[in-house]
């Protein structure tokens, strides 16, 4: 009966995070209470490795933060919660393989002690060089990859022509039909130019010799 009249917390935390190598990993927790917040408030992440073992405490929360003054997270681990709220976050820097496991967030509010027990996974990866494509960015380029095709194969065409025509050049250079017609009609000028002249001097000399 005492048992079922107890009051308790709801404690919410992400069931799987991922993070990489050297940058810094938030892991939520938010609480429910119903009572209200005093400083006899307490928030504790404990963390399992992945290989197994004992738990150990990271962190503790008594109206100030405790980090860990000892063990791999020492330093590392900073306080982003806000009890007012009903948030119990923390935040681990620099992450590395080695912090790959469980970690649980609990949080007790006398009267309020009783609360389920979320776990939290952390997968800490290396960031390859590879990056990783949205869909948006994967839709561009399946848009923009064909037309970029097409551009360089005219371009491909447009070359070889300018080459034919370059060494086509080099052989000889042909006259035009038109070129061809010119130089006729300029040939032909000429000649009646001069019939017309040699008749004019044949005429004086006719009659310079008869002047009746």
């Amino acid at each position: 009966s005492g048992v079922c009249n107890a009051l308790s917390l709801e404690i919410k935390a992400s069931p799987k995070v991922r993070a990489f190598v050297g940058e810094e990993v938030l892991l939520k927790c938010s609480f429910k209470s119903s009572s209200p917040i005093t400083e006899s408030l307490l928030v504790d992440w404990t963390y399992r490795p992945l290989t197994g073992g004992q738990m150990e405490t990271v962190f503790h929360y008594q109206s100030v933060p405790h980090p860990a003054a000892a063990g791999r997270f020492k330093g590392r681990i900073s306080w982003l919660g806000n009890v007012a709220n009903g948030d119990a976050s923390i935040a681990i820097q620099n992450p590395g393989l080695s912090d790959n496991g469980t970690f649980i967030c609990s949080v007790k509010n006398p009267p309020d002690v009783f609360h389920n027990i979320p776990q939290t996974v952390l997968v800490v990866t290396e960031r390859g060089l590879a990056f990783q494509l949205t869909s948006a960015a994967l839709l561009s380029i399946l848009v923009f990859l064909p037309s970029a095709l097409v551009v360089i194969l005219l371009l491909v065409r447009m070359g070889r022509k300018f080459r034919v025509l370059k060494e086509k050049g080099k052989c000889g250079y042909k006259k035009s039909s038109i070129e061809v017609s010119d130089e006729a009609e300029h040939t032909d000028t000429a000649g009646c130019g001069g019939k017309i002249k040699e008749w004019c001097l044949n005429c004086v000399d006719t009659d310079e010799e008869d002047p009746y």
